[in-house]
């Protein structure tokens, strides 16, 4: 049985817990919106159209940001056919999912949603194929009060009180050539600044998130950060960062290690983002939103799209619907417990998506809404982690892995607050069962009063409409606290949160 020692000390601070970490993503892509948070005629749906049973759900998973309405879609959106009378707004193509959109899913009903599971809007403007002009008119429209054409627009249409959108993503995923309208570091650096400042000038508290690299894989990674904040870095505040990963090739162990690919690329993205700092002599940090990440099997997803010979235009199709495994939630998990660790600069983060569309929550038209095996680290999580994000010691047995090279067999983080602790831990092993000792003397804490595990004999096992609750975090009997040490055993393939008072 493999060992392994964790010691926590409560003065080992990394930042407090942030409350954004725990964001999600809705776009319009298949099914998310349409048929997933929204659809008329549903039994569960409520006067504007939206699933109140998925709203139940969105607020167990305990989202608190939404970053809206894209992704690639934004990139060739105009957000004025998405207000209005919904009888008047056009059906548009989208070029980004080959799609056709309705639009009658937009700006202030998706605001009304997001009042319903207490989220925040992160709201992202089209600088591919639009500017400066459409994205300050979303601006007005949006968060002025009162007085100006497109503010008294938006009350005309039966939103009287601005939204206030404090965040804002300058386009996404521009480095892309997938991306409608991208462009290179230099173009894409130039305008994100000139729209920045012009934004800034309606509105100097707003938050603004530059676009960083799709992924730690593209050949423009790291160069294309410095050149974008050579540009930007006096006008934004926040870097974006996306990563998806999945298990290629039958290789379990260096699927479960995906948590060090993650580190190395916020580490990356940080050092590039203080060196342009360094540079330019500024006092102040650029931040990173780490605004789309999750499990996705993307080449599956490609080779499908290479098949498919079927190319006409459809509202809502079914795309990118992963039904997700134990191993799946268990990265999911470790992936979650990686921001929080580095929550001294990833002050953001959007688990993508939110519904059908690679997601913790899948819904049948028509039909019930259920919970993916993803959807639990997630929940309890940020049930659990309050306070202050605490560095943990670990003594672990090490593996080798073909893509990541060396990482710990044992996993964890751990957060504290004044009257209570939470530690978050995985197993990699495949085989065997790890016995760890948490060290939690430093943290003042008497009893466990809660310790929940996901695991299953099967790490492929799902659930699904047939089998909604196949998979559930049960409670692990073996956690017990004793003379300051948490003693734990933790399955195989596992992911286990314990609470602590």
């Amino acid at each position: 049985m493999p060992r392994a020692h964790i010691a926590l000390d409560r003065k080992a601070v990394v930042a407090p817990v942030r409350r954004r970490t725990f964001g999600s993503f809705v776009e319009h892509l298949g099914r998310c919106v349409y048929t997933g948070i929204y659809e008329p005629g549903h039994p569960s749906a409520n006067e504007d159209g939206f699933r109140m049973d998925v709203v139940d759900l969105v607020r167990e998973l305990g989202s608190t940001t939404v970053r809206y309405p894209g992704g690639n879609f934004v990139s060739g959106f105009r957000w004025e056919d998405s207000v209005g009378p919904r009888e008047q707004r056009p059906v548009r193509r989208d070029l980004a999912w080959r799609s056709l959109e309705s639009n009658q899913v937009g700006l202030d009903e998706f605001a009304r949603w997001l009042k319903l599971t207490d989220s925040e809007l992160m709201l992202a403007v089209n600088v591919a194929t639009r500017g400066i002009l459409p994205a300050l008119d979303l601006l007005e429209y949006a968060n002025h009060p009162s007085g100006t054409t497109l503010s008294d627009l938006r009350i005309a249409n039966g939103t009287p009180e601005p939204h206030d959108v404090r965040m804002w993503c300058l386009g996404n995923e521009m480095d892309g050539p997938w991306q409608t309208g991208y462009m290179t570091a230099d173009d894409y650096g130039k305008i994100a600044a000139r729209t920045a400042a012009a934004m800034r000038m309606a509105d100097k508290d707003l938050e603004l998130v530059v676009c960083g690299s799709s992924g730690s894989g593209m050949p423009t990674f790291g160069d294309w950060e410095r050149t974008v904040l050579e540009h930007t870095y006096e006008h934004v505040d926040y870097v974006s960062c996306h990563a998806y990963y999945q298990e290629l090739d039958g290789d379990l162990g260096s699927f479960l290690a995906s948590a060090t690919d993650m580190d190395f690329f916020i580490d990356t993205v940080v050092a590039t983002a203080d060196h342009v700092g360094g540079k330019k002599r500024s006092k102040k940090k650029i931040d990173v939103s780490f605004d789309e990440w999750n499990v996705w099997y993307l080449k599956e997803h490609q080779e499908q799209e290479a098949r498919e010979t079927d190319l006409e235009w459809r509202h809502a199709p079914r795309k990118l619907e992963d039904v997700y495994t134990v191993a799946d939630a268990v990265v999911v998990g470790n992936l979650l417990m990686t921001l929080l660790k580095r929550s001294d600069r990833v002050t953001s983060a959007s688990l993508a998506q939110l519904v059908n569309v690679i997601a913790p929550i899948m819904t049948e038209p028509g039909g019930p809404a259920w919970r993916q095996t993803t959807f639990h680290p997630f929940s309890i999580t940020s049930r659990l982690a309050s306070g202050e994000v605490i560095r943990p010691v670990i003594e672990a047995p090490v593996y080798e892995t073909a893509r990541y090279g060396e990482a710990c067999l044992v996993d964890a983080v751990a957060t504290v607050d004044e009257d209570r602790a939470a530690v978050f831990l995985v197993n990699r092993d495949q085989r065997e069962t790890a016995q760890v000792t948490i060290d939690v003397r430093g943290l003042g804490c008497s009893r466990v009063v809660e310790a929940l595990t996901l695991a299953d004999a099967d790490v492929y096992a799902k659930n699904t409409l047939a089998e909604p609750d196949r998979v559930t975090p049960a409670a692990n009997a073996t956690a017990a606290l004793a003379d300051g040490t948490v003693t734990v055993e933790l399955p195989p393939v596992s992911w286990t949160a314990i609470a602590l008072r």
